[in-house]
């Protein structure tokens, strides 16, 4: 099914009117600029940046009048299905994203053979154990159906967070960030693991014992993150980081981009709108 593009305004009036210039500009560069030059757009030009809705899309608005100062007109792009930021990312309807970690990153460019890169390491959403029947994690009973994402970086991401509570354990060697419940070597109280699509999770709380989910969708959910049971701490290795093509990290575009993300301007705003629920990954 053919995603629907929903964007922030920033500077442009219509998205149907910004993909035909971004069209035509594509056009231009391609005749004028030679292969693997990473020189910016002319001044003026629009930055698109896709991202999730929450808090990515929020923390991209903030360094705006920033950017805009710099000559830099940022537009931030968000989908119905963040799944297809990479794709927009590879067919040049973007010039960057920014809502996905490593882990996942890597797994997607194995499968699909993206060229990108990490332009920079920006915030951690630390994954959190998250219940409305529970209030400890010591009432997790024998048997209690717990809910975990079922995409893999993501899944071997709450299976970790549960080993680290000691409530299960996985078998060694795991050093592709996948994992899921079969990986399971010892599980003392015959947990029930339920398969759940990450932006589904928060729906499930109701019928099971408690889930793990990631911050953005609970935010998303308006669920208080200070209401996890337990999380992941500020040592987690999922870094939530800005992605463009390969070769363009030197744009001085994305270099501006890069410097007002990475800002103490923009630490003191995760720190005031936040709090713990997003720390700042540099």
């Amino acid at each position: 099914m053919k995603q629907k593009l929903t964007v922030k305004t920033l500077g442009i009036t219509a998205l149907a009117l910004s993909l035909a210039l971004g069209a035509l500009a594509g056009c231009k560069k391609k005749e004028n600029t030679p292969a693997g030059s990473s020189a910016a757009p002319a001044a003026g030009a629009t930055l698109r940046v896709g991202a999730a809705v929450v808090p990515h899309a929020d923390i991209l608005k903030f360094v705006v009048p920033k950017l805009k100062e710099q000559g830099v007109n940022l537009e931030v792009v968000t989908l119905d299905d963040e799944t297809r930021l990479n794709p927009a990312l590879a067919e040049k309807q973007i010039d960057a994203n920014y809502w996905q970690h490593v882990p996942y990153l890597e797994s997607v460019v194995k499968e699909k053979n993206y060229q990108f890169a990490v332009a920079a390491s920006i915030h951690v959403e630390p994954i959190g154990f998250y219940s409305k029947k529970l209030t400890s994690i010591n009432d997790l009973k024998p048997g209690a159906q717990i809910a975990v994402p079922n995409n893999p970086s993501n899944e071997y991401r709450a299976l970790a967070l549960l080993e680290k509570q000691g409530l299960i354990k996985l078998k060694q060697g795991i050093s592709n960030f996948q994992a899921t419940p079969k990986d399971i070597v010892d599980n003392p109280k015959k947990f029930k693991f339920v398969e759940v699509e990450a932006a589904q999770l928060t729906r499930t709380l109701p019928d099971v014992d408690g889930a793990v989910i990631n911050t953005n969708f609970v935010l998303d959910a308006k669920i208080d993150p200070q209401s996890a049971l337990f999380r992941e701490d500020a040592k987690s290795p999922y870094a939530n980081i800005l992605v463009v093509r390969k070769g363009e990290e030197g744009r001085e575009d994305i270099k501006k981009l890069v410097a007002a993300l990475q800002s103490p301007e923009l630490k003191q705003f995760l720190k005031e709108k936040y709090g713990q629920a997003i720390i700042p990954a540099f």
